[in-house]
């Protein structure tokens, strides 16, 4: 295991603790959408896993949108007549203001499906995003006109497939030709009418996922003509587990992506990259597959950053009760070490039982702190057990820069006090303020969209990424922001957290700085662009072997 060296950037952000806090604004900001799950009182599995939620620019106005997924009535044998005002999913336009402005039925994009997760991005390259949902069912891909509106072309695409019950998902170009490929990960096979009977005791209880027989993931490349090829098999995704979080990086910084699965109560997957087309699984080689005890973990969400500031990829994954949230630290050639003791994250992530989860820099220091959404699975589990409860605090912990996290949730502002049965979370700056704000979906609840209203003592810089020969969204693409011997790393994705999409664009914050030395940005085609003496709290738009350029 690899020492941990925190002391040149330390000196940089020179240790300024703003007070982070949260304020909760979904109601102030026009947010009226409600999660239902369906439940009938006869425990189906599918009723505790949905929840996904996502930041993105659908209008390209420079102001972030928000897509929340839905569930549907779960009712055994067929509906001949749905009911007009059945759940959806919805799309909110922010106005620019604070506010947003429900358009589902504009834009097109109220699947009455059976929703779990969604993943964005600009698949075909023509300048605006996409939107990918995976549904217990049929799938749908939201092809995005350009106009305010969507078009289902999912059997047109060639990745309907067959209907299962799919969870995460996430785009890539993992074979570098400029076009985004797809990898859904499946869950469970899930037969409502032949479901067994769980009860503990007599009492209604979910079932245990190992009560199941897992769904194969499926890996779709991008013919770069609006359609996509299952290439599953020949590229070697092809393992079987219990999938729930998915998300593309580059473990080894070979500047090839390469692929980790988050599965319940099985080893986790790490697909390495061959180059050649071919990934090969290296979980259990790599000590990411389970935890330092060698004990599989219920895993739910997950994501992947810079943590320790030292030019590598670490990991976070989220778990079931009695079972901590697990950090694995990248030992920079793709090897993981489970720190979460030394950490200090174990005592108190013992209890929760978390899904959603970021590396987010909240106060802007330099520092990726780290969130997690918690709540249980059962809504009876007092019933059930003698400890664990269905509505639960959700959680923040401050990077400390000297490889400890300290537990601040009863300190971050009542936007962090709220106890409901959460799931997706995710991340981006949707006030355009200059700090990351946070968005929570829970079961059978309103969000809580929570506005960062932390003291503005520290510098930010905002990127946004726009490819050429590599693909435009930039997906893929590394940023490091170089002051003397300090270096940020970042990374554009698409997946994470727990099936939800984080906002693309890039906040990184400065510390005490007020400008970089360099930016320097390393696409996935081998292109490098660099930018000298850039001054902090703006918004850089760079372009593919061009720089900056002005929206």
């Amino acid at each position: 295991m690899k020492p941990i060296v925190y002391t040149a950037f330390a000196l940089w952000a020179s240790f300024v603790y703003a007070e982070i806090r949260f304020t909760r604004v979904t109601d102030a900001a026009g947010i009226q959408f409600r999660h239902f799950n369906g439940a009938t009182g006869e425990k189906h599995l599918v009723e505790t896993m949905g929840g996904g939620v996502a930041f993105f620019d659908y209008d390209n106005d420079g102001h972030l949108d928000i897509y929340f997924v839905n569930g549907a009535p779960l009712a055994v044998g067929e509906v001949s007549n749905p009911d007009p005002l059945q759940p959806i999913n919805r799309l909110y336009q922010n106005n620019g203001d604070g506010t947003f402005s429900d358009v589902t039925q504009h834009a097109g994009v109220g699947d009455t499906g059976y929703g779990i997760g969604c993943c964005v991005a600009d698949y075909d390259n023509d300048g605006d995003s996409d939107l990918f949902v995976t549904n217990y069912g049929q799938n749908v891909l939201y092809r995005n006109n350009g106009n305010g509106t969507f078009t289902d072309v999912a059997t047109d695409a060639g990745i309907a497939g067959e209907p299962r019950f799919s969870a995460g998902c996430a785009f890539a170009d993992y074979d570098n030709d400029g076009w985004l490929d797809l990898v859904v990960v499946n869950y469970v096979s899930v037969d409502l009418k032949t479901a067994p009977d769980c009860s503990q005791d007599g009492i209604p209880a979910y079932c245990r996922p190992e009560d199941f027989a897992p769904e194969p993931d499926v890996l779709y490349r991008n013919n770069g003509d609006g359609t996509f090829t299952d290439v599953t098999q020949d590229t070697g995704i092809a393992t079987l587990g219990r999938g729930l979080g998915a998300v593309w990086t580059d473990v080894d910084n070979d500047n090839r992506l390469d692929l980790y699965i988050a599965n319940d109560r099985e080893p986790n997957f790490l697909y390495r990259n061959n180059a050649d087309g071919t990934f090969t699984e290296l979980g259990e080689l790599h000590g990411i597959a389970r935890n330092e005890h060698g004990d599989v973990e219920s895993s739910m969400g997950i994501d992947t950053a810079d943590a320790d500031n030292d030019g590598d990829f670490d990991v976070i994954l989220t778990h079931y009760q009695a079972e901590t949230n697990t950090l694995y630290q990248n030992d920079g050639n793709g090897i993981f070490w489970d720190i979460t003791a030394q950490s200090r994250l174990s005592e108190p992530t013992l209890l929760p039982l978390a899904w959603g989860t970021g590396f987010v820099d909240f106060d802007n220091d330099g520092w990726l702190d780290l969130f997690f959404a918690n709540g249980h699975l059962h809504n009876n589990i007092s019933e059930l057990e003698e400890i664990g409860v269905y509505k639960q605090q959700n959680q923040l912990f401050r990077n400390r820069g000297d490889g400890v996290y300290t537990d601040i949730s009863g300190l971050s502002g009542e936007g962090l006090l709220i106890e409901k049965s959460s799931r997706g979370a995710v991340f981006g700056d949707y006030d355009n303020d200059g700090d990351l704000d946070i968005l929570v979906t829970n079961i059978n609840d309103p969000p809580d969209l929570l506005r960062n209203d932390t003291p503005s003592v520290h510098g930010w810089l905002s990127v946004k990424l726009i490819g050429k020969k590599s693909n435009r969204d930039g997906i893929g693409a590394k940023v490091t922001l170089q002051n003397g011997d300090m270096r940020l790393l970042r990374e554009v994705k698409s997946g994470g957290s727990y099936l939800s999409q984080n906002a693309q664009q890039l906040l990184v914050g400065l510390g005490t700085a007020d400008r970089i030395d360099r930016v320097v940005v390393r696409w996935q085609s081998g292109v490098q662009d660099v930018i000298e003496n850039v001054k902090g709290n703006q918004v850089l738009t760079i372009r593919e072997g061009e720089g900056i350029i002005l929206d």
